[in-house]
């Protein structure tokens, strides 16, 4: 009985040593380790179910916007895969590449399009890779050819027959006159 007064002494006191000072008065009632064990848990255990939801929420809500980078969204959003993961929930790759695929910007539209028709599935690091490349390739083309974009904008064409004014007569032609 005197070994396990102490060996239950040893395991409480260890386990009050790793908490803060707030949470060391909080939980240094606890008669036995056992019972400062099941308090712990049950007031953390409750609290990873929170986190469960809250990451799952972080992943249903996330949507990209086209303000930032692509890449660094794609960051964040493996940032939330990792959470996921790391709660003890996973998802299957396919699934994973479909949900980066419909959260992809409003501008890439027609690159999200041409994503989902594609008939070979690929693995999250290849679509990492093409985002990559579309992003790398959007942004020289911005750069080239922004001086056209910004020119464009503005431009109003006119045809050839607008500068003539047409002539318009307001008399009653015969044939309306006629019964």
């Amino acid at each position: 009985m005197d070994a396990w007064v102490h060996g239950d002494f040893l395991c409480r006191n260890y386990i009050l040593n790793g908490l803060s000072d707030t949470l060391y008065n909080v939980y240094s009632s606890a008669k036995t380790a056992r019972a400062l064990w099941e308090s712990l848990e049950k007031k953390y255990k409750t609290e990873d179910a929170g986190l469960k939801k809250f990451i799952v929420g972080k992943f249903l809500e996330f949507k990209m916007v086209d303000s930032k980078t692509v890449m660094n969204q794609v960051q964040e959003f493996q940032m939330i895969l990792h959470d996921l993961h790391a709660e003890g929930m996973t998802l299957s790759e396919s699934f994973q590449v479909a949900a980066m695929i419909e959260k992809l910007p409003p501008l890439w539209k027609d690159f999200k399009n041409y994503l989902k028709h594609k008939r070979k599935e690929m693995g999250l690091e290849d679509l990492i890779v093409r985002l990559r490349i579309e992003e790398d390739n959007r942004l020289s083309e911005m750069k080239s050819g922004r001086l056209q974009i910004e020119a464009k904008a503005n431009l109003m064409e006119q045809n050839e027959t607008s500068h003539k004014r047409k002539r318009v007569d307001y008399k009653p032609k015969r044939e309306r006159l006629k019964r």
